[in-house]
């Protein structure tokens, strides 16, 4: 397979069409389909799937992903020989919405500092955006997987803990003597992905018959609960503050959630990936519950 194959299967399934892919290119829509089907002559399979937008089936995941990295190679060298004065390096990272809302924070500081990076940051759940690593979309992500994605090495960062809170009112009104009446209290959740919630109820046997909200964002999660919409579970790192204060209770006083936190990024490691990753061990220590430091390889 040749390397303007690669590149052109790169451009496709960033862009999502074959024109917008040529536009990049600044080639024919012709040339691509002609590159694209000539690089799946040449592994005997489909590499994408000729759908709006464009998308690479498994196969082509595994491609895209060789590609992005001899890309990134290249650019590194031409670098350090000189011939791209003035660069810039765009790294792709899937960071979860609750990391970049609290901790997260500590690592754009020390990014402001790399004139010569781009952070293009994703946001995804942390149980699945180890997907976007397979899938070549991204060089790094911080999941709950442990596992490592095939070409990609993984650190344990830590844990984030997280309470079931509402606002005092709300517990007001839905206490039944001691306890409070969880199945008919309202929640909040994050999305559909967001299992936090029902992690709780399952484990004391209710099932919900309040309203349910869906709050997709950090920073507006914490004042949907804080506000009385609903009760939810929160990282503690984001609404100590609201708890000191009495903002935010809990609903319950038995149980926390403690999410374990990882680091995955490409083995294939450039110096911008390995001064990105550096930064977010640095940060995630300060931040999250430690661990022993670990790094484990796979393929």
């Amino acid at each position: 397979m040749q390397d303007e194959q690669l590149r052109t299967l790169v451009a496709v399934a960033d862009e999502g069409t074959f024109e917008a892919a040529a536009r990049r290119l600044t080639i024919t829509p012709s040339a691509v389909s002609q590159r694209i089907r000539a690089l799946e002559m040449a592994v005997g399979a489909v590499v994408v799937q000729r759908s709006s937008p464009v998308r690479p089936t498994e196969v082509g995941q595994v491609l895209l992903r060789l590609g992005r990295q001899r890309m990134a190679l290249e650019e590194e060298a031409l670098a350090e020989l000189g011939l791209r004065p003035g660069g810039v390096d765009a790294l792709a990272v899937a960071v979860n919405a609750d990391s970049l809302a609290t901790w997260f924070e500590d690592v754009l500081h020390m990014a402001a500092g790399w004139p010569d990076i781009a952070l293009h940051l994703r946001v995804e759940d942390q149980a699945h955006s180890s997907a976007l690593l397979r899938s070549g979309a991204v060089v790094a992500a911080i999941t709950s997987d442990p596992v490592a994605v095939q070409g990609c090495s993984v650190i344990q960062l830590g844990t984030m803990r997280y309470l079931p809170l509402c606002a005092p009112q709300l517990r007001e009104r839905y206490r039944r003597g001691r306890t409070v009446d969880l199945a008919a209290m309202p929640m909040v959740r994050f999305n559909e992905r967001d299992d936090l919630q029902d992690e709780l109820l399952r484990a004391r046997g209710v099932r919900a018959t309040g309203a349910l909200h869906e709050v997709p964002s950090s920073e507006a999660f914490a004042a949907a609960v804080a506000a009385g919409l609903g009760w939810g579970m929160l990282p503690v790192a984001q609404v100590r503050r609201r708890i000191d204060e009495g903002e935010l209770v809990r609903v319950v006083r038995d149980h926390v959630a403690d999410v374990p936190l990882h680091w995955q990024a490409w083995r294939l490691r450039t110096a911008s990936l390995e001064q990105l990753s550096g930064a977010v061990v640095t940060a995630s220590r300060r931040a999250l519950s430690h661990v022993r430091p670990s790094v484990r390889v796979e393929g």
